[in-house]
């Protein structure tokens, strides 16, 4: 299965696309990753679609990535002896850590970290944003409020504190039993969701190790003040603009996110567009014109990947939204502006051997126009080195590690193959030819650029560029 395009598809699975007929469908219409959301959902279900997913994968002959998304810390106030209040502007609110139902005058917020995290002046949002309560007064267990933006307040509603760093480890106790069992499943991307600083990617980073690539979930304004370190520490930044758009104003999110875009291709990360982009086919079998303009939108900032959630998870039309998402991709691939739009906002590469010789194969590639680029990766590190660059022709990902195609299997232009070993030059080259010929991107003749790292199988090594000719 050969993508007509270079940006990637991320779809969640769920309730509506649980079944391996309808896996192998969302894959076929342009998902090239899967994403198991561990906020939904027990692990015998996780697994069920981890096998499925592998099966198709077989079936296709296709490498497919898997990313579980881990829940993180949900913020919530407790329950209410009516099971929900009304709440007037201007009353005072007080919220506690006493576990007793609330009311109208009082509820439960089962969380010190927050109170201990206050200043006078604080704005705490409710239920995603649409009550508001100023803190004026508060203590190690209370925080008594006013109320700016009223409405009806029901059990177990979410919390968010803007403009606070809060300090809460992003894994909790759920995160880590799901984090276990993932990794022992065989995930090739980690989403750690609830990220406010470098350390939470190092606290990561020492539970996961090598057996997958974590992604950093951008969701917490307190992120954005340390966004080059989060994205050094990262292997893969998501734009997460659901609870993004809730602690900021709405206006401030589209800035951000072609921020955050720029600053990971800059840095040569993957970086995916989430929450809401096809939001309307959860129910309708076609998008609104404003959701394919937003889709584009993240296609021509140069985004690695553009994610669907609910509307491929529990939506009516799971396949059709794949379907047109892939269509609205191509399209905007095939505008001469968009490749215009990636040249302009390239950056320079750094001063090393590796992004070096990636640098020079963007301009070979611009001149030569060869059939396909071919990296030779162990890792994965020449691919992602030769994908930050965004050249002009496909990068084929020769690697002999299965794990490493899968978790390519995200990120822009890149066609991962796994692959045989090689020993030394003459034999990367002979099955670079072959493997572009075999797979449909070029025939004899054509020129193919190769790079790689000497010696093999040392990350970061990438110090070769090689041009061939597949031969007659």
């Amino acid at each position: 299965m050969k993508r007509e395009r270079s940006a990637r598809i991320l779809a969640t699975l769920g309730p509506a696309s649980s079944t391996r007929e309808r896996i192998r469908a969302l894959a076929e219409a342009g998902a090239d990753v899967f994403r198991l959301n561990f906020s939904h959902g027990s692990h015998e279900d996780h697994a069920e679609r981890y096998r499925l997913i592998r099966e198709v994968e077989v079936e296709l002959g296709r490498p497919i990535g898997v990313l579980m998304d881990l829940q993180g810390p949900k913020l919530r106030v407790g329950r209410f002896a009516e099971g929900k209040v009304a709440l007037v502007p201007g009353a005072q609110f007080r919220l506690d850590l006493d576990p007793t139902a609330g009311d109208a005058r009082r509820a439960n917020l089962p969380h010190p970290e927050i109170f201990a995290a206050l200043e006078a002046g604080t704005e705490l949002l409710l239920d995603d944003g649409k009550l508001r309560l100023r803190v004026d007064t508060f203590g190690a267990d209370f925080a008594d409020t006013t109320v700016l933006v009223g409405g009806t307040l029901s059990d177990r509603k979410g919390v968010n504190v803007p403009g606070v760093l809060l300090p809460i480890s992003p894994l909790t106790t759920k995160d880590r039993a799901d984090l276990d069992f993932g990794l022992a499943l065989g995930v090739d991307w980690v989403a750690l969701s609830f990220v406010q600083r470098p350390e939470d990617l190092r606290e990561a980073r020492e539970l996961v190790g090598d057996r997958a690539w974590i992604m950093a979930k951008l969701e917490k304004p307190a992120a954005i003040d340390e966004l080059d370190a989060i994205i050094a520490l990262a292997d893969g930044i998501m734009v997460a603009r659901g609870d993004l758009g809730v602690e900021l104003p709405p206006q401030q999110v589209p800035v951000l996110q072609r921020r955050i875009v720029r600053a990971a291709r800059a840095a040569g990360r993957p970086v995916v567009v989430a929450t809401q982009m096809l939001e309307s086919m959860i129910s309708s079998p076609v998008p609104t014109r404003a959701e394919a303009s937003d889709v584009a939108t993240a296609i021509y900032d140069g985004a690695d990947a553009v994610m669907l959630s609910a509307e491929s998870a529990s939506g009516q039309y799971p396949v059709e939204a794949v379907s047109i998402m892939h269509d609205i991709v191509c399209e905007v691939e095939h505008d001469p502006a968009w490749r215009a739009g990636l040249e302009a906002s390239h950056t320079p590469a750094a001063a090393n051997t590796p992004d070096a010789i990636c640098c020079a194969l963007r301009r070979v590639a611009g001149l030569l126009e060869p059939a396909a680029t071919v990296a030779y990766t162990s890792s994965g590190f020449s691919a992602l080195r030769a994908s930050r660059e965004r050249p002009v022709t496909p990068i084929l990902a020769l690697t002999p590690q299965p794990a490493t195609a899968r978790r390519l299997a995200l990120v822009w232009g890149v066609h991962a193959v796994p692959f045989e070993e090689v020993h030394d030059v003459a034999e990367m080259v002979e099955h670079a030819a072959r493997a572009v010929q075999n797979l449909g991107f070029g025939s004899a003749g054509d020129a193919v650029v190769v790079i790689a790292g000497l010696p093999f199988g040392q990350r970061g090594s990438t110090n070769l560029l090689h041009v061939a000719r597949i031969p007659g």
